[in-house]
């Protein structure tokens, strides 16, 4: 099979499987906001990005340009706001054009377009911070994830960063997606220095803690083994 086939395969899969979450709306379920393990989930994050964003460097955000690839529906970008961005120097792009649509009046101020990360619609060297939030672990096409990081790699400017948030393990209930592991990590960014940590309670777990989850999820937490994702910052050269 040629790469350009494979790749469109590829995108065809990623947008199916995408259009399933919400059919089953995980968003109003194992994804909700009103969750306490997902809002545990959501502080220690925020808190451990806080403080890999000031020891990089890059807390003061006012006069950075930020990319969201695979920016959903905005949230991600809207708490780099609240961190200090200026609405007008944060983009989105996504597969799905119903995402953008709902980012764009949940945001209208951030600038957001649908399109595949394979070919980013923004000169070289445009970005200080491009942001990875469960990206290439649901690429499984190593042709594809080549080409994002490839992109992704040209549009940031020297001494630019990568934020990136995902899996470490693979998920057994979920074949749509796989960890990723340092050393995956290394081979699509090979030019950059990373910083990685250690978070989130396994998923499944922290959203069964119930009013239990301001007591347990630092304890759980604790133990590395149940620690699913990686949150860093990948420095270019």
């Amino acid at each position: 099979m040629n790469s350009a086939l494979e790749n469109s395969l590829e995108v065809e899969r990623l947008k199916t499987v995408y259009h399933g979450y919400a059919e089953r709306n995980f968003g109003q379920s194992k994804w909700s906001a009103q969750n306490r393990g997902n809002q545990a989930i959501q502080q220690e994050q925020q808190r451990v990005l806080v403080d890999l964003l000031g020891q990089s460097g890059f807390l003061l955000l006012a006069d950075k340009q930020i990319i969201d690839v695979g920016c959903g529906m905005g949230s991600v970008l809207a708490g780099f706001e609240a961190l200090g961005a200026k609405p007008e120097n944060l983009f989105g792009i996504d597969l799905l054009p119903e995402r953008i649509e709902g980012a764009k009046k949940r945001f209208p101020a951030f600038s957001f377009q649908p399109g595949n990360a394979e070919s980013l619609p923004f000169p070289d060297k445009s970005f200080d911070l491009a942001l990875l939030f469960t990206v290439f672990s649901s690429i499984l096409n190593a042709t594809m994830a080549g080409n994002v990081a490839r992109e992704i790699t040209r549009v940031l400017k020297p001494g630019g960063a990568i934020v990136w948030y995902d899996f470490r393990y693979n998920n057994p209930w979920n074949r749509n997606v796989r960890g990723m592991s340092r050393q995956k990590l290394r081979c699509l960014f090979p030019e950059f220095r990373s910083h990685l940590k250690t978070l989130t309670l396994l998923p499944p777990v922290a959203r069964r803690l119930g009013v239990l989850t301001a007591r347990l999820y630092p304890i759980l937490t604790a133990l590395p083994f149940l620690r699913s994702h990686h949150l860093g910052i990948l420095r270019k050269a």
